[in-house]
């Protein structure tokens, strides 16, 4: 007989940045199900996967997009869930967004799959983050449901001396100093990252452009948008891509005539960065995004070590 007791909760995650807050707050032994995305830590990775894409992601980024439209156009969810496997697993909380209906499960499709259930129902816990207190919130809200506040609580401060130590070290630059900075969150078509992203530049010590204001959902843009900001530098950072599928996804770009005459890629300051596992979860590790944003921009005060890991220089790549 075993001795193994069972866990006090049993969480499903249905989202990569609510997985890594449930693991922040110390509870990744109680978690039960994950959705088909979430990888981190690394233990998740056995356990059930709750969902799956009706898309094929292994295809272009203008085949990806094509496929969203259709199915967003056709009043259809990007993704289903598994309710059979739901209702087995038998969740006491069940962790997911409402923020992006192209980017992870959907809560109407969560709320359709828990009205199926019979007897105990879960409790849901829905996120929304769009600002870095935003994420500071969720992380609070998710500890409230599990009854761990005190958790939450250092959690944060940890993460926020993380970003007060980057913010510290730049705040003096003078704004010559401060390179503009173009994130680019979809390549074919062009997007520029919104959201959180421009308050990760600025707290790297950049001056965000395309994006400018922290909060709002992230813009298509025009080619001649791009060449009119002419930035400094620019990040490709192509959501839900790591860094092996984002130089995919960019060099074909670059080696475009009306792209090299942008002066970010005359300088050498194009980069690549693993927006999958950083800057496209709203969690934890939008703290790491900061940091390899700092990086990159100012080598000469920042060096973490994530070069070559999280992000590459596209001028060390070949064309």
């Amino acid at each position: 007989m075993s001795d193994r007791r069972e866990p006090r909760l049993r969480i499903v995650s249905l989202l990569p940045s609510a997985t890594e807050i449930v693991a922040c707050l110390g509870e990744t032994d109680s978690l039960v199900g994950r959705s088909h995305e979430c990888d981190h830590p690394a233990q998740v990775q056995q356990l059930p996967v709750c969902t799956q894409p009706k898309l094929d992601p292994k295809g272009s980024s203008a085949q990806i997009h094509a496929q969203v439209e259709q199915l967003l156009q056709s009043a259809l969810s990007v993704y289903q869930v598994d309710v059979e496997l739901l209702k087995q697993l038998q969740p006491t909380h069940i962790i997911t967004q409402s923020q992006c209906d192209a980017c992870a499960v959907s809560l109407a499709d969560v709320e359709a799959a828990v009205g199926e259930f019979t007897g105990h129902q879960p409790q849901i816990v829905s996120l929304e983050p769009h600002t870095l207190a935003d994420v500071w919130q969720d992380i609070k809200r998710v500890a409230a449901a599990l009854q761990v506040p005190q958790a939450a609580e250092e959690a944060i401060a940890s993460l926020q001396s993380r970003v007060d130590a980057c913010k510290d070290a730049t705040e003096d630059l003078p704004t010559e100093e401060r390179p503009r900075v173009a994130c680019i969150e979809w390549t074919e078509p062009l997007m520029a990252a919104g959201n959180w992203v421009p308050e990760l530049v600025r707290l790297a010590g950049g001056r965000p452009v395309l994006m400018e204001e922290t909060g709002k959902h992230s813009p298509w843009v025009q080619m001649e948008q791009l060449q009119a900001t002419d930035p400094d530098a620019i990040v490709f950072m192509p959501c839900g891509f790591g860094l092996e599928r984002t130089r995919e996804a960019a060099l074909p770009l670059l080696d475009r005539p009306e792209w090299k005459q942008l002066s970010a890629l005359q300088q050498g300051q194009v980069y690549f960065v693993d927006g999958n596992a950083y800057f496209n979860r709203p969690g934890p590790g939008l703290v790491e995004s900061i940091e390899i944003l700092a990086e990159i921009l100012h080598p000469q005060i920042f060096q973490f070590g994530y070069q070559n890991q999280a992000w590459e220089a596209a001028s060390l790549v070949a064309v």
